[in-house]
């Protein structure tokens, strides 16, 4: 049986039940208004009427409760049924039979990048290749910038590809090769990387030299907690650059698809920084963006 370990948050309403393997690539953020037709978890804990949202990302569930009841009297039952069912779905989804790297193509916020998906992970942790230039090293990254001279940047990370365009060709003119492209290369058993993946844990470490303080880990936790799986999700990475005790500013780097898109900065106005208002009011005020 799996084991689960109750956490409580720095939000009372918000508790954490954490498993010991990853649930999900991505992150799930669940209401009652959601389709959770393919969720039997979610199905399970909605059952429940003081259950008012569910998060599932990285190794955990959250579950946010209503005032009206305390966390003593319900978090055991909670447990149970969460330890129910990851027995019959661990990976948190009804399991339908896949073919060996089967590969799905995804837009992202950023126009100029397409993210391709895989059924199978390919690195654990994540490289990014800038240019052509860069690629050596990286197989599947060379095979790309190889068939596809549009080709300006290639990202990888846990289970996809995130590809960036040049503006001589419009993705719905190209993205079926690539997918193809990625999927025969994979289920032939081509190498992925040869370089070492960098962590996900602290990605700008090669970056910036330092230790974090105590304020900076505390905002870095919520960031890797809360936000980056789902930023993750959408083919790119996020994580903190520098930290203004003065201002209350946190810089954050954006890599991957973040990386100059578009809908980047009302992204981190409207859901990163108001996040990080919820859990650490007394340290951030705004939040702004650094592209990698």
């Amino acid at each position: 049986m799996r084991t689960i370990l109750i956490e409580p948050t720095e939000n009372p309403k918000v508790m954490k039940f954490v498993v010991d393997y990853n649930l999900i690539p991505g992150s799930l953020e669940l209401d009652r208004s959601s389709d959770i037709s393919e969720i039997p978890l979610a199905q399970e804990l909605f059952n429940y009427p003081f259950v008012e949202r569910i998060f599932i990302t990285a190794n955990f569930v959250a579950i946010a409760k209503q005032d009206t009841i305390e966390w003593e009297h319900v978090v055991e039952s909670l447990k149970n049924v969460i330890e129910d069912e990851l027995l019959a779905n661990p990976r948190i989804y009804l399991q339908k039979k896949k073919e060996m790297y089967q590969i799905y193509a995804e837009m992202t916020p950023n126009p100029n990048v397409m993210k391709f998906v895989s059924s199978q992970l390919l690195i654990d942790g994540f490289v990014e290749v800038k240019s052509r230039d860069e690629a050596e090293g990286v197989p599947l990254a060379q095979i790309i910038f190889k068939e596809f001279d549009f080709t300006k940047e290639v990202f990888i990370s846990d289970n996809f590809v995130a590809v960036t365009r040049d503006h001589s060709v419009e993705w719905h003119q190209v993205m079926m090769a690539v997918r193809g492209l990625i999927a025969e290369y994979l289920q032939n058993g081509g190498e992925i990387s040869n370089v070492e993946a960098q962590r996900h844990e602290n990605p700008v470490e090669k970056i910036i030299n330092r230790e974090y303080t105590n304020d900076e880990q505390k905002i870095s936790d919520i960031l890797n907690e809360y936000v980056a799986p789902a930023v993750e999700n959408d083919g790119g990475k996020i994580s903190l650059m520098e930290y203004d005790e003065a201002s209350k500013t946190a810089k954050m780097l954006l890599q991957g698809a973040c990386s100059g898109c578009p809908s980047s900065t009302a992204t981190l106005k409207n859901g990163i920084e108001s996040i990080l208002k919820q859990f650490v009011p007394d340290l951030v005020e705004r939040v702004e963006a650094v592209n990698g």
